[in-house]
């Protein structure tokens, strides 16, 4: 009699445990997947310092709820392609310039979500010391990208090197706006920008002006080893978080932004780059 009342509340307990572990694994399993889902932020980034960046703000997302997940590209064109496709949430490695020709070039329903540093560009040469010292006719090697040439011909005008037309937007500026060439220089533009280490290691042309995350990615110290960099004051090449419009207001973009501008954040980036990548104001 013991052993079948025993046999029968054990078999009772087993039913009642396994309808409640049933519903609940199978609703808690659907929930926790639906809150994962909503809770991860991936964002698709260069590797320097953009994901250096990113990683240093995951503890300060968790915090908030979120989870972080970094996607690396060593491209500029995949970046955007991938946020098209849906496949990442937002990127960061494109300043707002190259943003918008990117945006009229492939029809991007892209917004920009929030400003987060600027990488001073910079000229290197290993046969010069300085800019005054380049020679009549020098050759200057800037990258293929057409969006960066007008950042480079307005340094190098802030510079005293070149000067541009009357009334050229100088964000789209090109080697045929140049007005006055004292020097002569040439312009090499046949390189994409994440070869432009490999164009100054090996020594070729006069000077190479080199996007500041490929020479920090190179090993290369902005500060340091350029022999002039361009100047932070009234800056449009502000290095954004890119969203599809959709997703401009949603809660954890809004989370990703907040964090990234945070005063945690930009004393990482000052303590940590040393002038060479700047916080944005």
């Amino acid at each position: 009699m013991k052993k079948w009342l025993l046999a029968t509340v054990l078999g009772a307990t087993m039913i009642f445990a396994s309808a409640c572990g049933g519903g609940s694994n199978q609703g808690g399993s659907s929930g926790g997947s639906d809150n994962e889902k909503n809770e991860v932020i991936k964002v698709g980034a260069s590797p320097v310092p953009h994901a250096e960046i990113l990683e240093e703000a995951k503890p300060l997302l968790e915090k908030k709820g979120y989870k972080l997940e970094i996607e690396e590209f060593t491209d500029y064109v995949l970046p955007n392609k991938a946020l098209a496709e849906k496949d990442i949430d937002a990127n960061y490695f494109q300043h707002i310039p190259y943003l918008e020709a990117q945006k009229q070039e492939h029809g991007y329903d892209f917004v920009n979500a929030g400003g987060i540093h600027i990488e001073p560009i910079g000229v290197y040469s290993k046969k010069y010391k300085s800019l005054e010292e380049l020679p009549n006719g020098a050759t200057i090697i800037m990258s293929n990208s057409v969006a960066d040439h007008g950042r480079m011909l307005s340094m190098l005008e802030e510079k005293g090197l070149i000067k541009l037309k009357d009334g050229v937007d100088k964000t789209k500026a090109t080697v045929d706006d140049i007005a006055e060439n004292k020097k002569n220089l040439k312009f090499k533009t046949d390189i994409e920008a994440p070869m432009l280490t490999k164009a100054y290691e090996n020594n070729e042309g006069d000077a190479v002006l080199i996007n500041g995350n490929f020479a920090l990615d190179a090993g290369l110290d902005p500060s340091k080893d350029a022999i002039a960099l361009e100047s932070p004051k009234d800056n449009p090449y502000v290095n954004v978080i890119a969203v599809r419009s959709e997703d401009k207001d949603s809660e954890k973009i809004k989370a990703l932004v907040e964090v990234l501008q945070s005063d945690e954040m930009k004393e990482f980036i000052q303590t940590n780059y040393q002038g060479s990548v700047i916080p944005a104001e």
